[in-house]
């Protein structure tokens, strides 16, 4: 047994495990760094309702550079119509958190409308690490990781360069409301009511008998996937169905019964592919629209913002008209593309 001992103890001793004394409290030690490495890197599944609502509240704190997270707790929250999950670096103090779609909705490879990961970090430049885990992204899909940090992109490059991945960078304005930033102030959950926003629309209230505010319905979603620019194929018309059927969006009916002006919303509670059919720009009809819908998420509590290219004067000008201002921090998209499936 003495011998079978020394044996046993020269095996360990080579790889460090035990100490001059011939104690195992450096396997312990060895052991537990391990563990807290790997941990370290691991996220936590936050499915709990409670802690999601905690979660909520918590990145008021920090809008606007939290509103793409922010929003996308809001519709898990109420509903979950897009079967998203969040994950967390550490629970109840967090760093990071990622929402990103559940395993059985990203079944194609090529379907970045599906395969997106909203993204925040209080420490943006510790994310390399944590992005290199393969069990948090699927780097064998076209996807996009969207977020309102810049800083975020440094993690987000080095984690896709060793996954041999190409990546595309995008940036826009984002917009806000007032309404927006106070609940960062107020650390509330819930906006003031239209009644007391106080942003005068009595001009957008007279409407001609001709023109009818309303609910986009989900059977003109070939229309603004005709008229999206990000849009006009098959899988970007799957998703605005989803968006329409699913998520508020408005439009403006005109003499013919059809939209001559839309809106739309999507998971993480971003606004867009707002369009005004050509006859009828430059009438009034897409700032009414926006108006109205802007006062209908006012009334719902539910939270919202815009993203508008920099060069698009026009848009972010009528934008502003509605009663939006440019944020501290700009809107970010990197889309990621593993060697096999980058587009020509």
């Amino acid at each position: 047994m003495l011998l079978e001992w020394r044996c046993i103890k020269c095996i360990l001793n080579s790889f460090g495990f035990l100490t001059c004394s011939g104690h195992f409290l450096s396997f312990q030690s060895f052991f537990l760094k391990v563990s807290r490495s790997e941990a370290s890197h691991r996220m936590i599944l936050l499915n709990n309702s409670h802690k999601l609502l905690a979660l909520y509240k918590s990145l008021a704190r920090s809008i606007p550079e939290s509103l793409k997270v922010y929003g996308s707790v809001y519709h898990i929250n109420h509903g979950n119509p897009f079967n998203m999950e969040v994950l967390v670096d550490s629970w109840p103090e967090y760093q990071m958190v990622i929402i990103r779609p559940q395993k059985q909705e990203m079944t194609d490879d090529m379907d970045s409308y599906t395969n997106v990961y909203h993204m925040f970090s209080k420490e943006p430049q510790k994310s390399q690490e944590v992005l290199k885990n393969c069990e948090i992204i699927n780097w064998k899909q076209r996807f996009q990781i969207q977020g309102l940090q810049e800083s975020l992109g440094e993690g987000i490059r080095a984690a896709a360069f060793s996954k041999s991945v190409k990546v595309e960078h995008s940036t826009a304005v984002l917009l806000v409301t007032e309404d927006i930033l106070k609940l960062n102030a107020s650390n509330e959950s819930k906006f003031r009511s239209c009644a007391e926003t106080g942003h005068p629309d009595d001009d957008f209230e007279r409407e001609t008998p001709n023109f009818k505010y309303g609910q986009l319905d989900v059977s003109y979603s070939g229309l603004v996937n005709d008229n999206w620019k990000l849009g006009k194929n098959e899988r970007s018309l799957r998703y605005i169905e989803r968006c329409i059927g699913a998520l508020p969006a408005a439009c403006m009916l005109g003499p013919e019964g059809a939209p001559v002006a839309w809106i739309t919303m999507d998971p993480s509670c971003e606004v867009g592919m707002a369009y005004s059919v050509e006859k009828y720009r430059k009438t009034g009809k897409m700032a009414q629209v926006m108006v109205r819908y802007k006062k209908y998420l006012l009334q719902k509590n539910i939270p919202f913002y815009i993203s508008v290219l920099e060069e698009n004067e026009r848009s972010r000008s009528s934008v502003k008209a509605a009663g939006f201002f440019e944020a501290s921090c700009e809107w970010h998209q990197w889309t990621c593309y593993p060697q096999n499936l980058v587009p020509f």
